[in-house]
């Protein structure tokens, strides 16, 4: 990653940052915090922000640990 790419990945994980405080708050509703991160995706061309992008990071989920029962 050179330092143009990194520069946009930054710029587009700190707007998306704003963009979920302002879902979260209802600021805004899940139909423009889409919209808004489209028109970003496309203006930075994010390379890691992509992977994460249909992932709720901030749902609050719980991870679960299961066990086989074998020891």
């Amino acid at each position: 990653m050179d330092k143009q790419e990194f520069r946009n990945e930054k710029l587009y994980q700190t707007t998306m940052l704003m963009a979920r405080k302002m879902l979260s708050e209802g600021i805004i509703s899940d139909k423009e915090y889409g919209q808004i991160d489209t028109i970003f995706r496309e203006k930075y061309r994010p390379t890691l922000g992509t992977l994460f992008a249909d992932i709720s990071l901030t749902s609050g989920a719980k991870r679960v640990m299961y066990s086989s029962g074998r020891k």
